[in-house]
C-alpha cells in the first residue's frame, strides 16, 4: 500500500479517496444508463415509441456518443491535461441532459443521449489515464479491480433510484438527478484532484500524433487483440443491459422487483471484481481472464442447450446470470490493463483508441442482440456463447503469437 501511497501523492488525494472518485468518475456512465432502465417502457409509451424494442435505442445512443467522445478526449487529455478534459467533458454532459430533460419526442431524447453520451466520455477517459499515470502492470489490473468494485456499486443501486425517483415524479425528474451528480463529481474534482500529468510529459495534439498513436495501437498485437476482446465481451454484456428491462419485467413479470434483481447481479460482479484485486497480482490477468472466459462460454453454451429440454424459470436465469457476472466481474478491469499494459508512453490517445473501438463494437453488436429479444433468452445466451468464444480463440492466437 505504501508504493500506492507514493503513486497517489502526484494527485493530491490518499490512494483510497483516489480510488472512489476514479470510480465515481467511471461511474457516471453505469448511472446514466442503468437508472433509465426502468422508465424505458413507459418512455415508449409516453412518446410514441414504434415497437417494444425502440426504447433500447436510448442505451445505444449513449453509447454511440462515448465511442466517439473517446476519440476526441484521449489526444486532448495527452495535450491539454487531464483536469480540462473531465471539467469539459461535465459541461458537454449538462448541455445533453438538459435536451433530454426537455424532450418532447423519443427522437430528440435519442439526440439528447448522444450528446450526454459524448460528454461522458470526458470523466471516463481521465479515469482510465489517471490510473495508467500512477500505476503499471499488476498494480494497475488491481486498481482498475478495486475501481470496478466500486463502480458496480453504482448499477446495483441505480434502477432503484430511478424506481425511486417515478414514486415522487415522473421519468423526467431521472435527468434532473443526472445534473446532481455531475455537480458534485465537478465539485470533487475542483477542490480535491491535482493534475496527474506534468506538462513535460503531455503530447502536443496534432494529426501525425494521433494518427501515429491510433496506429501504434492498432499495431501492437497485444493491445489490438485485447482491444477487440474487450469489445467482443462488452457487446453481449450491452445486449443484456439493453434487454434487461423486458427481460425482467415482461418476460418474467417481476415488475418494480426488477431493480432488486438487477441489483443483486451488478453486486455479484462487484464482489468478483474484489476477488480479482486480490488474486491478480499472484496468478496474473491473462491466466484468470482466460479461464473466465471459458466459464462464460461453457456455461453459456448449457444454459442454451436447456431451453430446448425445459421452460426457463426466473430461478435459472439468475443462476445463470449470476455464473455470467462473476466471470465478468474477473475480465473488464484484466482486459483493460492488458490492452493499456504496452501503451503507458502514449495513455490518453490509447485509451482513446481502444475505448472507442471497443465501444463501436459492443454497440453494434450489443444493439443486434438486444433488436433480436423475442421474449426468450436465446439472443442473449447466444450472443455470450458466440461472443466468449470468438474472445477466447483472440486470445489464445494473441499469446501464442507474442511467445
Amino acid at each position: 500500500m505504501e508504493n500506492a501511497h507514493n503513486n497517489t501523492s502526484a494527485s493530491g488525494v490518499s490512494p483510497k479517496e483516489f480510488t472512489v472518485l476514479v470510480a465515481m468518475l467511471m461511474s457516471i456512465v453505469a448511472i446514466s444508463i442503468d437508472a433509465l432502465l426502468p422508465a424505458l417502457g413507459i418512455i415508449g409509451k409516453e412518446l410514441g415509441a414504434t415497437t417494444a424494442n425502440q426504447p433500447q435505442l436510448l442505451i445505444s445512443m449513449l453509447f454511440l456518443g462515448l465511442a466517439f467522445g473517446q476519440l476526441i478526449c484521449g489526444p486532448l487529455s495527452d495535450a491539454l491535461g487531464r483536469r480540462p478534459i473531465l471539467f469539459g467533458g461535465f459541461a458537454l454532459y449538462v448541455v445533453g441532459t438538459v435536451v433530454c430533460y426537455q424532450a418532447d419526442s423519443l427522437e430528440v431524447l435519442m439526440f439528447g443521449r448522444f450528446i450526454q453520451g459524448l460528454g461522458v466520455a470526458g470523466p471516463y477517459i481521465s479515469a482510465i489515464s489517471l490510473v495508467r499515470d500512477l500505476f503499471h502492470g499488476a498494480q494497475m489490473a488491481r486498481i482498475m479491480s478495486l475501481v470496478m468494485m466500486i463502480f458496480v456499486l453504482v448499477p446495483a443501486i441505480a434502477p432503484t433510484l430511478g424506481e425511486a425517483i417515478m414514486f415522487i415524479d415522473d421519468w423526467r425528474g431521472i435527468f434532473e438527478m443526472y445534473l446532481v451528480y455531475a455537480a458534485i463529481l465537478v465539485l470533487w474534482v475542483v477542490f480535491r484532484l491535482k493534475e496527474t500529468l506534468p506538462k513535460s510529459n503531455r503530447i502536443a495534439f496534432s494529426k501525425k500524433g494521433f494518427y501515429d498513436g491510433f496506429k501504434e495501437v492498432l499495431t501492437n498485437r497485444i493491445t489490438a487483440s485485447y482491444t477487440v476482446c474487450m469489445g467482443l465481451f462488452f457487446g453481449s454484456f450491452i445486449g443484456y443491459l439493453n434487454s434487461s428491462q423486458q427481460i425482467f419485467q415482461v418476460q418474467f413479470e417481476t415488475g418494480r422487483m426488477f431493480s432488486l434483481y438487477f441489483g443483486l447481479l451488478a453486486l455479484v460482479l462487484g464482489f468478483s471484481s474484489l476477488t480479482n484485486s486480490r488474486i491478480v497480482e499472484k496468478y496474473g490477468a491473462k491466466i484468470i481472464a482466460f479461464r473466465a472466459i471459458c466459464v462464460v462460454v461453457i456455461v453459456s453454451t448449457v444454459f442454451l442447450c436447456l431451453h430446448a429440454f425445459v421452460n426457463i424459470q426466473l430461478w435459472m436465469f439468475l443462476v445463470y446470470a449470476a455464473a455470467i457476472f462473476f466471470c465478468f466481474g474477473l475480465l473488464f478491469g484484466n482486459f483493460n490493463a492488458l490492452a493499456m499494459e504496452p501503451m503507458g508512453h502514449v495513455a490518453g490517445i490509447a485509451s482513446a483508441v481502444i475505448g472507442s473501438v471497443s465501444s463501436i463494437m459492443s454497440l453494434s453488436i450489443g444493439t443486434i442482440i438486444g433488436q433480436m429479444y423475442n421474449n426468450t433468452l436465446v439472443p442473449v445466451s447466444s450472443g455470450f456463447m458466440v461472443m466468449g468464444t470468438l474472445a477466447l480463440c483472440l486470445m489464445y492466437w494473441a499469446e501464442k503469437k507474442s511467445n
